[in-house]
């Protein structure tokens, strides 16, 4: 058994609640020894709620020279500074999607991460829930042949949403980086790198609040960047990809990503999840859906909570330390994070030019082992095996 990685938490809003849960209980490689949050009572309530030892500042987690890999969740328009101000206390990092909000940001993590002899890990990490993995493996198997296209397609009332997770309304709130970036992260580990992108976009509405119980808040806004972005992804495999985000629109999702192969149609659902179906078309056939081959399935095996439709988020965290301990590539690596967020700002930046742009970042992304599952017999199973290899 690998030595467990002591750990810290910092950040300690809603989604910390199930990284926190899931830290504590599904994965024996991670201690986590503390929490931080600029809030204080937060990070006092949530080392209440979850038994968690230590209550620290980030200047008092960056000076422990015990903690070795810190966990960042705070809003994307921090990120920069809590991951490099972790780096350089000489900690291994995993952040919350996205890297950072800008390319440029992301480049210099990156090449301090590897300067200093680092990981830094990336979320999305449902790209290592059953769900994709399926996906994957049925790929890997040639299940549908060559992939020559595909659609990607989600939407939301982001600005509505806003008034509720009022992170959305700074850098990084729009649906593409919000939401989209599960899509995107849910494509390259599918298809590999991306090389070109294409885009016409839109921006946001300005909000006038409609939820009228929260009379603090009179004045409107608007998220910044494009909420909408229609766009057309070329990938080094040589895959064509339209992709929709649509965040100007209404709260019914219709989350699609769909992969178009030379013998046979893949279906993959919503990203967005841990056990999103995965379905499977062949001509003159009726859609199957196709049985899980990996484990972390969203289902939760120890005690319920409010917070269990967030799934196994963490589960990247654990392979990275899994990682680190056997001195090898993590998957939702830097490069990934990074690759993703090139994408993201690609489209920004061909929509408000009408220019094709060229993608630079590659990474490689290795599937987990096949036949490791979260739950055997109604209790907990064997699946973080798969984070080990």
């Amino acid at each position: 058994m690998e030595n467990k990685i002591t750990t810290a938490v910092v950040g300690c809003g809603m989604i910390s609640n199930i990284y926190i849960k899931n830290l504590k209980n599904l994965f024996t490689i991670i201690d986590l020894v503390a929490v931080a949050d600029l809030n204080r009572a937060a990070a006092e309530q949530k080392a209440a709620d979850y038994g968690i030892g230590k209550v620290m500042t980030i200047d008092e987690v960056a000076a422990d020279p015990s903690i070795e890999l810190v966990i960042c969740l705070t809003p994307a328009f921090v990120h920069y500074d809590v991951i490099r101000r972790m780096l350089e206390a000489g900690k291994h990092v995993w952040t919350e999607k996205t890297l950072t909000v800008t390319v440029e940001q992301g480049r210099e993590l990156v090449a301090l991460a590897n300067a200093k002899g680092l990981y830094l890990g990336v979320a999305p990490d449902t790209v290592l829930g059953a769900g994709t993995q399926t996906a994957r493996r049925a790929l890997d198997t040639d299940m549908i042949g060559t992939v020559s296209s595909g659609v990607a397609v989600i939407n939301r009332n982001q600005s509505l949403n806003s008034e509720t997770f009022t992170f959305l309304r700074g850098n990084g709130g729009s649906l593409p980086y919000d939401v989209g970036i599960y899509y995107i992260g849910t494509l390259i580990a599918l298809l590999g790198p991306a090389e070109q992108v294409h885009a016409f976009g839109a921006p946001a509405k300005r909000h006038e609040p409609e939820f009228l119980f929260r009379n603090a808040e009179a004045e409107p806004w608007t998220i910044p960047g494009s909420n909408v972005i229609s766009a057309s992804v070329k990938f080094a495999s040589g895959a064509l990809v339209s992709v929709h985000f649509d965040g100007n629109t209404v709260n019914a999702e219709q989350h699609n990503i769909t992969l178009f192969g030379s013998r046979g149609i893949l279906k993959v659902g919503d990203p967005d999840k841990f056990n999103s179906p995965v379905s499977l078309i062949y001509a003159d056939q009726p859609e199957c859906i196709l049985p899980f081959t990996h484990g972390y399935d969203g289902r939760n095996t120890v005690e319920p909570t409010p917070f269990d439709f967030y799934g196994h988020r963490g589960v990247g965290v654990a392979e990275m330390a899994y990682a680190i301990r056997q001195g090898r590539p993590n998957r939702c690596s830097k490069e990934y994070g990074l690759h993703c967020l090139e994408i993201l700002e690609a489209m920004e930046r061909s929509a408000a030019t009408g220019e094709t742009v060229i993608i630079e970042s590659r990474f490689e992304m290795k599937p987990l082992a096949p036949g490791y599952y979260s739950n055997l017999g109604g209790g907990r199973g064997d699946a973080e095996m798969s984070l080990v290899y």
